[in-house]
């Protein structure tokens, strides 16, 4: 390797500084001797954290990376080397002179379901209040329980947890696995939420039953699609598996032109040599009608021809 120094940006938030300390531990422990520094960067989608996404006056913004848009500018002009992200927040069709130079393991997949009292989504009670801040899960719900109003939430994940906590608490709040598993607040059995001196219930969703994000539970490291030996660094970290399963649900959403706020759920796993896919698509101008539900599947390899097929079918 021919770098001394790496400069990791990320955002300040709390899960982000965790996934920055893993991409680091895993440098660290690949090149012993390599300077890491890290750089934290405020996005627009954390300055307005009054908004919600809803709200932003350039809806299309948030499809194209509220979350990301200053780590990119920060990136373009070498003041970070490299930038670590959720892979659920960026774009499917990421901007010209960039790359995504790898992926970590994934971790959970699935959706978690938090509530004070140990609900289902069946047993949720009728009008059940629910948060979330992603126009999937909100659909989905929606889907399987008509009933339900959904309340859109901002703010970082302990914040979203307590909101169903105190006054006017919600009766449930949906959140991705990964980031509670990650930050130490879902339990090893995967059941119960610790925060503060409160237990709360965490119920994972069937990925079958209640599909996850395009990209869900990966953490992606972006680079200057020009500086190969950043990339070649960066590389050393890419787990393959995971890779052959993101890029067909990203590339999905591109041939969709959907982005991170399109109500699509994808779910991919890996079986007897054979990339599998599941799709359910929400109709953006009308989610009250029935979501359309594709599969397909085909050898690892080839999972951008497994992302046309899915898309020829619709």
């Amino acid at each position: 390797m021919s770098i001394a120094k790496i400069t990791l940006g990320t955002r300040g938030s709390e899960l982000a500084l965790t996934q920055t300390k893993m991409v680091t531990a895993d440098l660290q422990t690949v090149f012993p001797h390599l300077c890491i520094e890290r750089q934290i960067i405020q996005t627009s989608g954390d300055k307005r954290q009054d908004l919600r996404f809803s709200e932003f006056s350039d809806v299309a913004q948030v499809d194209k990376g509220i979350f990301i848009k200053e780590l990119e500018i920060a990136l373009a002009n070498g003041q970070i080397d490299a930038a670590v992200h959720s892979l659920k927040d960026v774009p499917s069709d990421l901007a010209a002179g960039f790359t995504i130079a790898a992926v970590l393991p994934r971790a959970a997949i699935e959706d978690v379901l938090v509530t004070a009292q140990p609900y289902t989504l069946e047993t949720l009670p009728q009008g059940a209040r629910v948060g979330t801040s992603s126009v999937r899960r909100a659909a989905q719900l929606k889907f399987l329980r008509p009933d339900v109003q959904i309340v859109e939430i901002r703010g970082n994940v302990p914040t979203r947890v307590k909101k169903v906590l105190g006054e006017n608490a919600l009766d449930a709040v949906l959140l991705a696995a990964a980031g509670l598993l990650r930050l130490g607040l879902l339990n090893a059995n995967l059941s119960r939420i610790h925060i503060d001196t409160h237990t709360l219930y965490g119920l994972v969703l069937d990925p079958v039953k209640f599909l996850p994000a395009a990209g869900q539970g990966a953490i992606a490291i972006e680079c200057r699609a020009g500086d190969e030996a950043t990339i070649q660094a960066v590389r050393s970290l890419n787990h393959a598996e995971t890779e052959s399963r993101v890029n067909a649900e990203r590339e999905f959403l591109k041939i969709l032109g959907a982005g991170c706020q399109t109500p699509v759920g994808a779910h991919t796993w890996i079986k007897d040599g054979q990339l599998h896919m599941a799709v359910r698509v929400f109709n953006e101008a009308d989610l009250s009608l029935p979501p359309v539900e594709r599969e397909a599947k085909r050898p690892v390899h080839e999972a951008a021809q497994l992302a046309l097929d899915l898309a020829a079918m619709l």
